[in-house]
């Protein structure tokens, strides 16, 4: 048996909650962007994040509503994502507070920044993992915006590169599950793809 659920017979808030409990685990975009006149930091997890395109390499995270990260990313054409490493959740998850908009979250929480190569905004300092990017594009859906960023660099911390590749065990990525759930690495399973005439001679 099932219990069915429609959009339009129950409240937005109630949907939402329902979607991102079993949209699950999600990745978070640590975002990191510059107000237009470039005097405030700006930093805040997006757990709508994935990638959009890998050549030209593309990365997209979605913003309910008009938030610090999706209005200065539109004024200043750029970001960055950082990693969200297990390590810092208590940090992460501070900076989804609703600081006042001239208050930025890298000083406001304590956390380190270290320059960008192509990029203004700061890169986290902490973070294992840095992708610069430039706005490609927005596309707005309902109360949503999605943000486009093609990625024009990469930073990643040598700890956790193993034969020239991160390793997941050394990222520890953190991940969003619902109601006011994270997520954390566990059991890994190793699964090669199966090329069809393999497939074929199996079944």
């Amino acid at each position: 048996m099932r219990v069915d659920y429609s959009p339009g017979s129950i409240d937005p808030g109630s949907f939402y909650r329902l979607l991102t409990a079993v949209i699950v685990p999600r990745p978070i975009a640590w975002v990191s962007t510059l107000t237009a006149d470039g005097e405030t930091a700006n930093l805040a997890p997006h757990s709508f994040f994935t990638v959009a395109s890998t050549d030209p390499p593309v990365v997209q995270f979605t913003s309910v509503g008009r938030k610090d990260s999706l209005r200065n990313v539109e004024a200043t054409g750029e970001f960055v994502v950082n990693i969200a490493s297990e390590p810092f959740l208590d940090q992460i998850n501070e900076t989804a507070t609703d600081f006042p908009r001239d208050k930025g979250e890298f000083d406001a929480v304590g956390i380190g920044t270290e320059p960008s190569l192509r990029v203004k905004p700061p890169r986290v300092a902490s973070s294992p993992v840095a992708l610069e990017c430039t706005l490609h594009a927005t596309l707005g859906l309902g109360n949503s915006t999605v943000v486009f960023g093609r990625v024009v660099h990469a930073a990643v911390s040598e700890e956790v590169l193993v034969d020239g590749d991160p390793d997941i065990r050394r990222l520890r990525p953190l991940a969003r599950l619902g109601k006011n759930e994270w997520g954390t690495v566990g059991e890994l399973h190793e699964r090669a793809r199966i090329p069809y005439r393999d497939w074929e001679r199996r079944n």
